[in-house]
């Protein structure tokens, strides 16, 4: 059986990388996409293939230009985990327009971009999957200074389902994943609870790989995972 293909931006740290390897070691080929493009440790410990791209989620062209890499490389893209996300800590009044607006670029804009440009090679494989990884932020708003990271992380989650029902009779899937505090370089400084409390980023990875694997007649709108009790989450 031929290798499926992965694309991942954020590939370089975080969940994009825990994601990235535990996609390799599953056997998928795996193009990771980041703004200064390394073969990571772990790329030769598994039966997949790694491919590093230079993706930067705020230029318009760079999703086909990666996609276009990827292609060539390994004939085809089965699956987009659309991870890349910055952070800018403010209430919506404090905000600027230009920091929505930058939020909303690589949190909602840079994923449609993404899943449009690899989506006929997607449909192609009659079970092509689209993750966007959101936030439990994107369903709830918990304080005001996460209040605008919110609206763009609600929008990704919206982003989502547009695409689920979008690519739905293509064979396309797309699930919002929707952590908490996840135990990485931008998460912990948001908290004061160690990294052993919060998730593993590598827990966030076998999630997804659970939710790319399934059949198409096993649909996931929205998979949200926290690392404490919440009245919903």
């Amino acid at each position: 059986m031929t290798a499926r293909t992965v694309l991942i931006s954020g590939g370089g740290r975080g969940i994009g990388a825990a994601t990235g390897r535990v996609m390799m070691q599953a056997g998928w080929n795996v193009s990771l996409g980041m703004r200064s493009p390394a073969l990571p440790d772990w790329a030769e410990e598994g039966p997949g293939q790694v491919q590093a791209c230079a993706y930067e989620a705020t230029d318009p062209a760079a999703a086909e230009r990666w996609v276009a890499e990827a292609r060539a490389r390994f004939g085809g893209i089965d699956a987009v985990v659309a991870n890349a996300g910055i952070m800018i800590r403010k209430d919506v009044i404090a905000a600027e327009d230009e920091e929505l607006a930058r939020l909303m670029e690589v949190h909602v804009a840079a994923p449609r971009r993404l899943a449009k440009a690899a989506w006929n090679d997607l449909a192609a494989s009659g079970r092509g999957r689209v993750i966007i990884v959101s936030s439990l932020s994107g369903k709830r708003v918990k304080s005001a200074i996460s209040s605008l990271y919110s609206v763009s992380k609600f929008a990704a989650t919206g982003l989502a389902h547009a695409l689920r029902h979008t690519g739905f009779e293509l064979g396309i899937r797309a699930t919002a994943v929707c952590p908490g505090f996840v135990a990485t370089d931008m998460g912990l400084p948001l908290t004061t609870r160690t990294a052993e409390e919060l998730t593993d980023p590598a827990d966030i990875g076998r999630a997804i790989r659970f939710l790319i694997e399934l059949p198409n007649t096993s649909s996931v709108a929205e998979f949200a995972v926290n690392w404490t009790l919440e009245e919903s989450f």
